[in-house]
């Protein structure tokens, strides 16, 4: 399955979303997830398909879950 770029933007607006609320700097959640900062501030802006390995981790360290059926 190939992610829309309007999904992308989606999900990359929600972690940040989530992450600001939770008072997380992007340094530190990316080195909670392992990867780098860069790569998490593209997620973020939709400019870089996360894959579903990377997306569980971001999830993991937000508590949150990852729903994969829209209403």
């Amino acid at each position: 399955m190939v992610m829309k770029i309007n999904d992308r933007e989606r999900i990359g607006k929600r972690i940040k979303e989530i992450r600001l609320q939770k008072g997380i700097t992007q340094e530190e959640l990316a080195e909670m997830v392992g990867i780098q900062r860069a790569s998490l501030s593209r997620i973020e802006a939709g400019r870089f398909s996360v894959g579903l390995d990377i997306l569980s981790k971001i999830a993991g360290v937000l508590n949150c879950r990852i729903d994969i059926v829209n209403e």
